[in-house]
């Protein structure tokens, strides 16, 4: 009987002990080493419950409410404790580093659309008013249809005009150009007319420097239908370059070669820089080329679907950057994938 009241002044005397000791503590490291002290698997409040089983039946009950109650009242006061320190923390820190709430915000910048989406969608909405619509193709063609049905057999000398990067699969490159697009549409449209444009991405391996890249977009006129002649193209392009740089705008046609057109030509536009009395800009010529064109060759009309004796039609293809670098005055084509946000913001 005298053992079990020693047991129950014992807890008397860990409860008083512990609670002497958290009231020293002051640091979140602290009060976690008094829990493992007074609460912990070994401590002596533990070790009393562990005793309980040794003692006589009637005193059990007696001593472990005794336990229990000595238990949960240092788990109140470590909770109080805890909730205590954490709070001064909180004090501390928002008067030792405080935060300027005067200081304005800063605005979210807004977003804009490249300079060359810029040009691309002036140039639909011009060849919009001229009847022409959108059609797109692929960027990964095949040979046929990149070479081939464009009257560019295997081994012919035009295949040097383009520098074409293969794939490892057999026949299949990435487009050099967005006129098997021609092929494409001719394909889905004959024997009914056709008037659209082909824009997209095209692909060479060239030396980058200020007038090439090895990625550009270009974009593509192509008109099929009965009775359309060369002058039809001449008055359609020249329509578009007033409407693209403005009505004082001079053009001339020179011969040229594509072997997928027969006629070719390359229109030419009077140096924007030095009206047409010769600079560095336009290599002392006084002209910059702008696009290529021609009718369509009567060998690609047949491989579209189409009966060369019974239709005609006429194709161009320009530069997406290089047109917005003669609108804006750009002098260097990389400038369009430098993502340089000083010079996007100028457009």
């Amino acid at each position: 009987m005298e053992e079990n009241k020693d047991l129950i002044v014992i807890l008397q005397q860990i409860q008083q002990k512990a609670l002497e000791a958290l009231q020293k503590i002051n640091s979140s490291e602290d009060l976690e080493h008094w829990k493992a002290v007074f609460l912990g698997r070994s401590s002596e409040v533990m070790q009393v419950f562990k005793e309980i089983p040794a003692m006589e039946v009637g005193m059990r009950p007696v001593l472990g409410q005794k336990a229990n109650i000595v238990k949960t009242e240092l788990e109140k006061h470590f909770e109080a404790a805890r909730e205590h320190i954490q709070q001064a923390a909180l004090t501390n820190s928002i008067t030792q580093q405080k935060l300027d709430v005067t200081l304005p915000g800063r605005l979210p910048e807004r977003g804009r659309l490249h300079i060359a989406t810029q040009t691309l969608q002036e140039i639909y909405r011009i060849l919009a008013e001229m009847g022409f619509q959108v059609y797109r193709s692929r960027e990964v063609e095949s040979d046929e249809y990149n070479f081939e049905l464009l009257n560019i057999p295997a081994h012919h000398p035009a295949r040097d005009l383009w520098d074409t990067f293969y794939t490892k699969k057999d026949g299949i490159i990435l487009r050099t150009h967005t006129s098997p697009g021609q092929i494409h549409a001719m394909h889905e449209y004959a024997p009914d007319p056709v008037r659209i444009i082909l824009p997209g991405m095209v692909y060479r391996y060239e030396q980058m420097d200020a007038s090439h890249e090895i990625q550009f977009n270009q974009i593509e006129m192509l008109a099929v239908g009965k009775n359309i002649t060369f002058g039809d193209l001449r008055g359609t392009l020249e329509e578009f370059v007033k409407r693209m740089f403005g009505s004082g705008v001079e053009t001339r046609l020179r011969p040229s070669y594509f072997p997928f057109t027969e006629p070719s030509a390359e229109m030419d536009m009077k140096c924007i820089a030095c009206s047409g009395k010769g600079c560095t800009v336009c290599s002392g010529t006084g002209w910059l080329e702008i696009l290529g064109c021609g009718m369509v060759h009567p060998t690609v009309l047949m491989n579209g679907g189409y009966d060369p004796e019974k239709f005609s039609g006429f194709a161009a293809g320009l530069g997406t950057e290089r047109i917005s670098m003669l609108r804006y005055g750009v002098d260097d084509i990389r400038n369009f994938w430098a993502n340089d946000i000083r010079f996007l913001k100028q457009f």
